[in-house]
C-alpha cells in the first residue's frame, strides 16, 4: 500500500508516518521542511502547487494532515485561515481528479463544525453551527470533499476529530498547561472549569485512521473521531497536574475565549461499526504524554 501524507512534520503527520512505516506501508511525505529523503516533497508556505506531489507517483490513499488549527488565528486573520484549510485542500482534490483519481483522500475536519451541540453526545447528522472562521473553514473542506465524491467520484472521507493530544503535541491545553508550570506554582485558566471535551490519544486516532482507510466507504462522508467519554475541564488538569507536579495549583479567571464551544462528547457509533474500541483512557494517555514532556530538552 502506498500512502501519501501531506503535513508530515505536524502532531498528527509525523505519528502517521510513524505508524504506517511500521505497518509496513510505502510511504511518502510532503510539508515545508526540506527534504532528507527522495520520498519527501518539500511544499511552499504560499501559493502551494500540490499537482507535482500526484504527477511524480500514483498513491492508493493520500492523508491530508497539513493545515491550520489555531482558532484564534481564524478570527486575527480569517484569509490566511481560508487558504490553509479551504484552498489548499481544493487545490489537493483538483490535482487528485487530474493525476491520481483512484486515490482515496481522506482529510481532517474539526468538530469545531459543530459550534455548541443542543445534544450530547453530538452525531454526525447533527445541526452544525461554528463559532468560528475555522470552524466554518473545516465544514467548507468537508462540502468540497462531498462534492468531489459526488460529481467526480473522487474517494472522499472527512475526519471529525475532537481534542487529540499526545506525543509530539506542541500546542493546545496540555502543551500551554505544562508551559505555565515550568514558570509559576499557581495557574490561572480560562473559562470556568465546567466546559468539557472528548479528548482522544494519539494512538487511538492511529487506530481510527488504519480502520477508516480498510473500512470507510470513502463516498464523502463525515466521521466523528473522538473516544466518546465526556471530560469537564477541570477535572482534566487536576489529573495533569497530579501526574506532573502535585505541588502546583490552578484556578479558573472565568474569562471566555472567543470562538471556543461549551460541551463536546462525541458519538462514536460509526467508528464502533468499523470495529473501533478506544484502548486509552484519559489517565493512561496523559501519563504518556507527561513521560514525552519529561524527556525533552
Amino acid at each position: 500500500m502506498k500512502i501519501l501524507i501531506i503535513g508530515s512534520d505536524g502532531f498528527i503527520g509525523s505519528n502517521c508516518v510513524a505508524y504506517f512505516t511500521k505497518k509496513g506501508a510505502n510511504i511518502w511525505t510532503a510539508s515545508l521542511a526540506l527534504p532528507t529523503l527522495p520520498t519527501h516533497t518539500r511544499l511552499e508556505a504560499q501559493n502551494t502547487n500540490f499537482d507535482v506531489l500526484f504527477q511524480q507517483e500514483k498513491y492508493d490513499f493520500c492523508i491530508n494532515a497539513s493545515g491550520s488549527a489555531n482558532v484564534g488565528l481564524s478570527f486575527e486573520n480569517p484569509a490566511k485561515d481560508f487558504e490553509l484549510n479551504v484552498q489548499n485542500v481544493h487545490k489537493m482534490l483538483i490535482a487528485i481528479r487530474q493525476y491520481n483519481p483512484k486515490c482515496g483522500f481522506i482529510n481532517f475536519s474539526s468538530a469545531a463544525v459543530y459550534g455548541n451541540p443542543k445534544q450530547l453526545p453530538v452525531i454526525e447528522t447533527a445541526r452544525v453551527s461554528p463559532l468560528s472562521p475555522y470552524g466554518f473553514h473545516k465544514l467548507q473542506s468537508e462540502h468540497l470533499l462531498t462534492e468531489y465524491h459526488k460529481f467526480f467520484g473522487i474517494h472522499t472521507c472527512s475526519l471529525r476529530v475532537f481534542s487529540a493530544y499526545g506525543m509530539g503535541l506542541k500546542k493546545q491545553i496540555f502543551w500551554d498547561l505544562y508551559q505555565k508550570s515550568l514558570e509559576n506554582q499557581h495557574i490561572e485558566l480560562f473559562g470556568t472549569g465546567k466546559e468539557s471535551r472528548d479528548f482522544i490519544f494519539i494512538d487511538d486516532l492511529l487506530q481510527v485512521l488504519d480502520l477508516v482507510i480498510n473500512k470507510s466507504n470513502f463516498e464523502g462522508e463525515c466521521v466523528n473521531v473522538a473516544s466518546g467519554v465526556e471530560t469537564k475541564i477541570k477535572e482534566v488538569v487536576t489529573t495533569f497536574y497530579n501526574l506532573l507536579d502535585p505541588a502546583i495549583n490552578f484556578s479558573f479567571s472565568g474569562k471566555v475565549k472567543i470562538g471556543d464551544p461549551n460541551n463536546w462528547q462525541a458519538s462514536i457509533q460509526q467508528l464502533q461499526q468499523m470495529g473501533f474500541e478506544p484502548q486509552y483512557t484519559i489517565i493512561q494517555g496523559l501519563q504518556k504524554y507527561i513521560e514525552w514532556l519529561k524527556k525533552l530538552p
